[in-house]
């Protein structure tokens, strides 16, 4: 273990990240701490690299005065002896990321709006201080020991860095509108990019990826029209996001507390559990003592079908519910399957 400052010991690597890599630490004042150490990129030469260790230095300063239950906790930041890296001791959250949560499928609705709700009374916090994220995203959400949503990397990234940093990180699909066109991130790109993740985490990786990358049609304009949606999710939430991700950014959520409004009127019922795969989408849930099962079938691009039904917990009949009729095209079967999640 590598000693750095006031006692702080640096022991097993938790993970890699665009800015550095991310450590299990033991602190004196803090006990068990995630160290993530900040290195210099081959792109930053003698003259670049000071000037973005100060930018970093500062934001990591500035967040370790500012606390909140949704931001992870900063408890001390240093430039290492090398010189060549900063050392931001933070607050170690035992849930992970969401990331991992995004590749293994699609979240509840009720777990998604849990998610957005802590998320959204860090980001007013934040806002109110005068400072903006830039990189709101599923591996920048943490889940504490009590499976609250915590914002981490708080500011960062500088609106310098934001469009390289995201094309190095595979995040340029989170970007706005108004930063492809020209202009600087605001409390309203971090909205934007909210709506992204959330989008996400309604329909998991596989599904998100079956899409044109995002990036390519953001900067044109209309990306929020284009989106395709898993058929149980309702239109309350598809307006919602669709509205976080208005290219005008006048017409957003303005603010953390109109986007929490909006989600306090949001459904998170029935629970569903979704599974993805290529060529099949099922649905489960519990009614009384019954579990409800769909499936939607994609034989092909031009022929899907679907059918649910619902069988007991125990012993009994299996209960046909509705069905596409037999192999139907993929915009009937949407049709199909959407009504019968809005029944």
């Amino acid at each position: 273990m590598a000693d750095y400052v006031s006692g702080l010991k640096v022991g097993a690597k938790l993970g890699n990240g665009a800015f550095g890599e991310v450590f299990r630490g033991e602190d004196p004042a803090h006990g068990e701490v995630a160290v993530k150490v900040l290195k210099r990129a081959r792109f930053q030469d003698d003259a670049t690299w000071p000037i973005y260790k100060a930018g970093y230095l500062a934001e990591a300063k500035n967040l370790a005065k500012a606390t909140h239950p949704n931001v992870v906790k900063v408890h001390h930041v240093v430039e290492a002896p090398d010189g060549d890296s900063v050392v931001i001791c933070m607050a170690f959250c035992p849930g992970g990321s969401l990331q991992a949560i995004f590749e293994n499928g699609p979240m509840t609705l009720s777990a998604v709006r849990k998610v957005a709700t802590d998320i959204l009374m860090g980001l007013g916090a934040m806002h109110a201080r005068g400072m903006v994220h830039r990189d709101i995203k599923p591996a920048n959400i943490l889940l504490n020991g009590k499976a609250e949503a915590q914002i981490s990397d708080f500011g960062l990234v500088t609106d310098d860095l934001v469009l390289g940093y995201a094309s190095q990180a595979g995040y340029n699909d989170h970007i706005a509108y108004e930063i492809w066109n020209g202009k600087g991130t605001s409390a309203k790109s971090d909205i934007w990019a909210l709506g992204m993740t959330l989008y996400r985490l309604l329909h998991g990786q596989a599904w998100y990826e079956e899409a044109p990358n995002p990036q390519d049609i953001v900067k044109g304009g209309g990306f929020a029209d284009t989106l395709r949606w898993l058929p149980h999710i309702p239109k309350g939430w598809r307006r919602a996001i669709r509205k976080m991700l208005n290219d005008d950014s006048s017409a957003r959520c303005q603010n953390s507390a109109q986007a929490l409004n909006a989600l306090a009127r949001l459904p998170v019922s029935p629970k569903w559990d979704v599974a993805v795969t290529r060529d099949l989408i099922s649905w489960k849930m519990f009614r009384g003592t019954r579990r409800i099962i769909v499936e939607w079938k994609r034989h092909s691009a031009r022929k899907h079908e679907w059918e649910a039904w619902s069988e007991p917990a125990g012993t009994g009949r299996s209960k046909r519910l509705d069905d596409s009729g037999g192999v139907v095209g993929r915009a009937e079967a949407v049709k199909g399957l959407e009504a019968f999640f809005e029944v």
